[in-house]
């Protein structure tokens, strides 16, 4: 009988362990995301997710992007997940219609098109996770000028 780690998942005819790191930036690299508005996104996202049978691991970010570490069975396409992740939480966002999203962003856009993904697999799940946890970088670790690092 195979010995299947906690870390793998099982489906019909697979064993898998799929994680990513994903970034998403607010259109215009706005700084619209807000402590409510960040815990809103973090249950969209994590809804979703239980919707493609994976799991929301890590989210956290800055005012103008998210940092997400996801993990997915392998029946989904890197860009199916993000286009529902993306596109499911933008539209329950704005039928939120927090004030701090309107004020900054105009139109039916929350995010850029463009993200970033990578496999986690030349660090451990441990080290993205800390990397994602530290991004929300207190005033005094930004760079001169205010800006926020880009991911």
């Amino acid at each position: 009988m195979l010995v299947v780690p906690e870390t793998f998942r099982r489906g019909r005819s697979v064993v898998y362990a799929l994680s990513l790191h994903l970034v998403f930036v607010t259109k215009y690299r706005q700084g619209a995301i807000t402590k409510r508005v960040r815990e809103h996104l973090r249950q969209s996202f994590a809804s979703v997710m239980v919707d493609f049978g994976g799991e929301l691991s890590q989210m956290d970010g800055e005012d103008d992007h998210v940092h997400l570490l996801v993990s997915f069975p392998p029946k989904y396409s890197v860009a199916t997940l993000v286009n529902s992740l993306k596109g499911v939480s933008a539209r329950l966002l704005r039928q939120r219609n927090f004030p701090e999203v309107r004020r900054k962003l105009w139109g039916t856009h929350f995010w850029t098109p463009s993200y970033f993904a990578a496999t986690t697999g030349g660090a451990t799940l441990a080290t993205i996770k800390r990397y994602i946890e530290n991004q929300r970088a207190p005033a005094k670790r930004r760079p001169p000028g205010g800006t926020s690092s880009r991911p």
